[in-house]
């Protein structure tokens, strides 16, 4: 079987690229137990995603094969390594994903920030898309602004030769059908950016209901983020 994998991306951080891969995970382990998932975050800065991947699905990995490459400060990476003495080791990052890709047969990898978050001084989240051939989907949070964002994050995908699946809105605050239509209006986006839209999360309060989280994943249009 070919392995493959996904990046989720997001337009800047906290927008809810960890719900996405959360509903993802939780709708792959609840539907899709014949085949072997994996789950990467390339590097992280403080403490976050790898505690809560390890903790709450059952992944067999470990912490480090989730996460090879941490620093404690909540920065951009580099700030963050240049803090500690140290530097960003992409062969190590790299090394790992090629580990997990060839024991999975999917490895769903989630970014750090945003698209154009520097991953080292001279590479972003972008340049890494792009390098390791990652099929991406952009995570885009409903509120004011957000068309902008859309808009800016395809076309710097775009610039940089990434591989764009679609786009997923999510609610980063409670919102109305309402508050939805007016700040991230589906049609206007995809005309603007020319990227469909995959669908649209709602906001969660928690993200410790896996039943939940795959039943809000069965919504999304799986079979454009899985092929």
């Amino acid at each position: 079987m070919v392995k493959k994998s996904l990046l989720v991306a997001g337009t800047d951080t906290n927008v809810g690229k960890t719900v996405l891969t959360s509903a993802l995970i939780s709708y792959w382990q609840t539907y899709d137990l014949s085949r072997s998932l994996g789950v990467f975050k390339p590097m992280q800065t403080g403490i976050g995603d790898r505690e809560f991947y390890h903790q709450y699905f059952a992944l067999n990995q470990s912490i480090d094969e989730i996460n090879p490459l941490h620093f404690e400060a909540p920065l951009a990476p580099p700030l963050a390594a240049e803090l500690e003495g140290k530097t960003v080791d992409l062969k190590l990052v790299w090394s790992q994903f090629c580990q997990l890709q060839q024991s999975r047969d999917f490895v769903l990898v989630e970014g750090l920030g945003g698209l154009g978050s520097p991953i080292t001084p001279e590479l972003t989240v972008a340049d890494l898309a792009r390098d390791w051939h990652l099929p991406t989907i952009i995570v885009v949070p409903v509120r004011l602004g957000a068309i902008a964002q859309a808009v800016a994050n395809v076309a710097l995908a775009r610039q940089m030769g990434v591989l764009l699946q679609g786009l997923v809105l999510n609610c980063v605050d409670p919102c109305s059908p309402e508050e939805i239509q007016n700040w991230t209006p589906i049609p206007l986006i995809e005309s603007l950016t020319q990227i469909p839209i995959l669908g649209i999360l709602p906001y969660l309060n928690t993200l410790t209901d896996r039943e939940k989280l795959a039943q809000i994943a069965s919504n999304l249009d799986l079979e454009t983020i899985f092929s």
